[in-house]
Parts: structure tokens; C-alpha cells; sequence
């Protein structure tokens, strides 16, 4: 862990990978649950970092944080989110012809894949997820979209994502759904949040 401070009140802790991510944002949790950790506003984790912000004496923590042994992240023994998908994505034979094998395939090995949240962000609901062996990741695309329908299921590089609104972007789109990833109305308001697990369930595949 290299923990720097930000600010009066905040602290970056930058880490090797998302999997040391993944254990540190499920152990900053556990404390914060234990009331062991000193107070905190937000703990927001990212692709190689941990942000705490809101903290009274983020040095303070720094000395602590190099006491810790943190444990790898433990099971999730919560149910998986479900989201419903059409496997009818423009990319889906590209990615097929990537992975070397068939659009039906990727249909199964994608929704035969147990997903986590890693970390939220490119816009509000948007959630980073992996799950898939380094052999199925794939580039983004060498043209990026403009628009990218709202609900489209996507990849690139070592991630799943759901576009929670139409937006430009340039990931691999693989299918649509119709879940609703964020709602201002909701509570939480995102459908996805870190440390999520979640699970695809095709649905017939449009023609």
C-alpha cells in the first residue's frame, strides 16, 4: 500500500492490482462496521486506488494502515444481482472472432460468469466489472461511437459494463437490457454499487 494524503481530510492509497483493491475496500468496510476505523466520509474505491475522504487525521491512518495484515477479499455469500439480457449486440461476432469460437459461446461463457463490482464511474450507475479470464479480454474498438444506446452490455479489456444512458463510447457491445442501472428515486440509487455480485441471464436473442 502507498497512502498519500490529498487535501486536509483526504487519503489515495495506491495499490498493484484490482484484486488488492477489492480485499482493502472489503477490509476499510469491515472496520468501518466494527467501528474500528477512525471516522470517515466516503470510501471510493477505483481501478488501483482506495480514496477515503472526510477522515480528522488521514496521517494519523497512514501509521495505522502499516500495521494492517489485510485478508484477501472474503466470499460474498449475498445473492447476485440478475440482469435480464438480449445477447444481440453489433459486436457480438467480433468478440466471437476474438475469443476464436462462436457468438453462441459467448452468449454461455458470458452469462455462465460470476461478476463483482470492482469500482463505479464514467457516469452515474456505471459499474466496472470483472469476472472474466484474461484469455476473453478484449480491445475497445479502434472507432469509438458516438451513441451508445442506453441499457447496451459491453466490454473492454477486462471489464463488463452496462450503459445506464446513452453516451458516446467505444467498448464492444454485446447485448442490451432493460434494467434500470441508476434511479435518482431509488434508494440506493444505483443498481450496482463495489463489491457487487452480479450474474447475466440471457434472454432470446433479438432477430
Amino acid at each position: 500500500m502507498r497512502p498519500l494524503p490529498v487535501g486536509e481530510h483526504g487519503l489515495l492509497i495506491e495499490l498493484d492490482s484490482a484484486e488488492e483493491v477489492g480485499a482493502l475496500h472489503a477490509e476499510l468496510l469491515r472496520r468501518a462496521a466494527d467501528g474500528t476505523l477512525p471516522p470517515v466520509g466516503e470510501i471510493v474505491p477505483a481501478a488501483r486506488t482506495v480514496f477515503l475522504d472526510g477522515l480528522a487525521d488521514p496521517r494519523g491512518l497512514i501509521a495505522e494502515l502499516a500495521t494492517w495484515d489485510v485478508p484477501p477479499r472474503p466470499a460474498d455469500d449475498r445473492p447476485a444481482v440478475e440482469i435480464p439480457v438480449r445477447y444481440d449486440g453489433p459486436d457480438l461476432a467480433d468478440v466471437a472472432a476474438l475469443w476464436d469460437t462462436t457468438p453462441e459461446e459467448v452468449v454461455r461463457r458470458h452469462s455462465g460468469t460470476t461478476f463483482h463490482v470492482a469500482f463505479c464511474g464514467f457516469a452515474p450507475g456505471f459499474g466496472y466489472l470483472t469476472g472474466l479470464p484474461e484469455p476473453l479480454h478484449v480491445p475497445r474498438r479502434g472507432t469509438p461511437r458516438t451513441k451508445v444506446p442506453v441499457g447496451s452490455v459491453a466490454l473492454a479489456g477486462p471489464y463488463t459494463g452496462v450503459y445506464p444512458r446513452s453516451s458516446p463510447g467505444g467498448w464492444q457491445l454485446i447485448g442490451t437490457t432493460d434494467a434500470v442501472l441508476w434511479d435518482p428515486r431509488r434508494e440506493p440509487a444505483a443498481l450496482l454499487t463495489p463489491g457487487t455480485r452480479v450474474r447475466f441471464v440471457p434472454l432470446e436473442t433479438a432477430r
